[in-house]
């Protein structure tokens, strides 16, 4: 086992001594086939922390989120949620348990179409954690304002915009009182001009100590909300560290590179945005961590 192999598995046991790690990865590999999806991911989270998981497409990044809360499983390694053998659990009630504590929110909003917002937010922790409607309704009146669409209760998925129902997707995870919410890549399908806003409340949930793992293409974003940032390739971490290690003091040129080219891309992106618009919109999306 390489230097830096010894000193990341020390790191991993030092922080499980300290009781502070909520999630954690250990050699985890997948294959489909003949395909090797994820070759020996080493992966921990601290509870309270912000992590990015960035990469090129194919790079594994959203079957790590979907290994974590058993989506996948994987055929070899060790992944671990506040002490819960994730690869042991073997029935649908284990997994609906763990799947209690771990929010999820995917690309697609995954609203129901038929039930208004009210509905959308209360239907799961009445039904699977037994809340009265009183008290799903007020937490979910709550969480509505502090996502800012507290005057959309009554409104239905199709009236709402895109930003608007990924922020409705939020809260409605928020309503689970998650130990952990995953992020896949939640912007990728929004019009450029409501990515602001769901950045935001994203911003404001890892200011205010939500644990939170992000899969995402949007570079700025990573850099600003990360405690850490992992960089993946080919199924395999390239390189990990604090945000501020990574964008501005990469080890891999591999990792220079893509962030080289994901800037470029993020430029010229913002500049055929910015030609757009018939006036200037600007949403702040540079939220630090203290």
């Amino acid at each position: 086992m390489n230097r830096i192999a010894i000193d990341e598995q020390t790191a991993l046991v030092n922080a499980h001594a300290a009781g502070h790690v909520l999630l954690s990865l250990r050699d985890v590999h997948l294959q489909y086939g003949n395909t090797s999806v994820l070759n020996g991911i080493d992966l921990s989270v601290q509870r309270g922390q912000a992590v990015s998981i960035i990469g090129p497409s194919g790079s594994g990044k959203s079957t790590i989120l979907r290994c974590i809360n058993g989506l996948v499983s994987p055929q070899r390694g060790e992944i671990h949620v506040d002490g819960i053998d994730v690869r042991a659990l073997t029935t649908d009630a284990q997994r609906i348990a763990l799947r209690k504590r771990i929010g999820f929110v995917f690309q697609q909003y995954n609203l129901f179409p038929h039930l208004n917002v009210l509905d959308n937010l209360t239907i799961a922790p009445m039904r699977v954690l037994g809340r009265s409607r009183a008290e799903a309704e007020g937490d979910a009146h709550a969480l509505l304002a502090r996502v800012r669409l507290g005057n959309k209760a009554k409104a239905y998925a199709g009236a709402l915009s895109g930003g608007q129902q990924q922020r409705v997707a939020i809260a409605r995870t928020l309503a689970m009182r998650p130990d952990l919410i995953l992020f896949d890549e939640v912007t990728s399908a929004l019009d450029p001009e409501t990515v602001g806003e769901v950045l935001n409340v994203i911003g404001e949930l890892a200011d205010e100590g939500q644990t939170c793992v992000l899969v995402t293409h949007e570079m700025r974003f990573a850099e600003d909300i990360s405690d850490e940032v992992f960089f993946t390739e080919g199924g395999v971490i390239v390189e990990h560290g604090s945000a501020q290690q990574i964008f501005h003091d990469p080890v891999h040129e591999r990792t220079r590179l893509f962030l080289q080219r994901a800037r470029g891309e993020d430029c010229a992106g913002r500049m055929r945005r910015r030609d757009q618009r018939d006036t200037p919109t600007t949403h702040d999306t540079s939220i630090r961590r203290s």
